[in-house]
């Protein structure tokens, strides 16, 4: 794995369609670059800073993203997708994300307070402990979610999916004993 960028990078601040392989930026700070139309594969950004960093079409495939905090990129634009991923303790809140695809990744203790997620698609994801308040969710897919416990009383759900086995996630708050 490459440790941080290569040095004919270093000064760079806009990537356009750059090809991220087996990069190390953990703990790196990437502070007010730009990203778009590209692909970090295989990396580990654990930990990095992402502030005020532009996100346009931005995938990202069997990364380690534990700990960003993706409410403090650039909100123009801003557009993600996930597979095979761990996004443990990220944080999403407040961030415009329709149609966003989480596949295979882990979400735990993730915040996605006040986002929207408007038909997102959350497929055979782990989002035990994710935060979802005031959240929009509306035809959101969770049939293939793992541990979803949100409140539908505080998050819009309109046309939302779920797996049956996922219903009482829905209803943890009325601490109802569902047999």
């Amino acid at each position: 794995m490459q440790r941080a960028l290569p040095p004919h990078l270093v000064g760079h601040q806009e990537f356009e369609q750059y090809h991220f392989i087996n990069f190390d930026l953990s703990q790196a700070n990437l502070a007010d670059r730009v990203f778009s139309d590209c692909l970090f594969e295989n990396c580990n950004l654990a930990g990095a800073s992402i502030g005020n960093v532009a996100l346009q079409n931005v995938a990202f495939d069997g990364c380690k993203l534990i700990g960003l905090q993706f409410h403090s990129c650039r909100d123009f634009l801003f557009g993600v997708h996930f597979d095979k991923c761990q996004l443990d303790y990220a944080s999403f809140a407040g961030k415009m994300m329709p149609n966003t695809r989480f596949n295979n990744c882990s979400l735990r203790e993730v915040e996605f307070g006040r986002a929207d997620l408007t038909q997102a698609v959350f497929a055979d994801c782990e989002l035990e402990g994710a935060v979802f308040h005031q959240t929009n969710l509306s035809g959101t897919d969770f049939t293939t979610a793992r541990h979803v416990v949100l409140d539908p009383e505080v998050n819009e759900l309109k046309q939302a999916r779920f797996a049956l086995a996922t219903l009482p996630g829905l209803l943890s708050k009325h601490e109802l004993v569902i047999v």
